[in-house]
């Protein structure tokens, strides 16, 4: 251990603006302004009838245990509604030498409430233990997909784009 390096959990943060909408059903990248010259907001919008996707990779920091890693959501809604999302990760390591063509593990997911408040932040708690597949080794890059369920029937906003503005992915040293 280096002297003076923090051993727990760690965070890295990736905004929606640092993920790529994949060809097939894919969410969809938007600027929002709420009010002149206050924060402009780039989301992901996930539609809220099908399953849409955002995907993202992350190199490892070194100091990572090759363990399970969690996630917490941040997200916000266009219009003042009370309702459900369904917010999903999976992820995948990518050795040197090692195809990239390769299915994501598992996915883990959760549902938070959005509290009746156009353009409020919602934060998620963290999702429970995510195992990345493939063989998480030192220098590997880890391949990220998220999704929204929206046909599961804890998804409860039936008419509207749920915005996701990032996800923070927790792992510990």
């Amino acid at each position: 251990l280096v002297h003076g390096a923090t051993v727990g959990v760690q965070t890295i943060w990736i905004p929606a603006i640092a993920m790529v909408s994949p060809e097939t059903n894919g969410a969809e990248l938007a600027a929002v302004q709420t009010t002149a010259t206050r924060p402009e907001i780039k989301v992901l919008d996930f539609d809220s009838s099908a399953r849409e996707h955002a995907q993202f990779s992350i190199a490892m920091p070194k100091s990572w245990n090759e363990s399970t890693v969690t996630a917490v959501f941040y997200w916000t809604h266009l219009t003042a509604v009370a309702t459900n999302v369904k917010w999903a990760i999976q992820g995948v390591c990518v050795s040197d030498n090692d195809t990239i063509n390769i299915a994501y593990g598992t996915a883990v997911d959760l549902v938070d409430t959005f509290h009746n408040a156009a353009n409020d932040l919602a934060v998620t708690a963290p999702t429970s233990a995510m195992t990345l597949d493939g063989t998480p080794a030192e220098n590997d890059l880890a391949y990220f997909q998220v999704y929204r369920d929206a046909a599961h029937g804890d998804d409860t906003t039936d008419s509207t784009d749920a915005r996701l503005l990032g996800v923070k992915i927790l792992f510990t040293t």
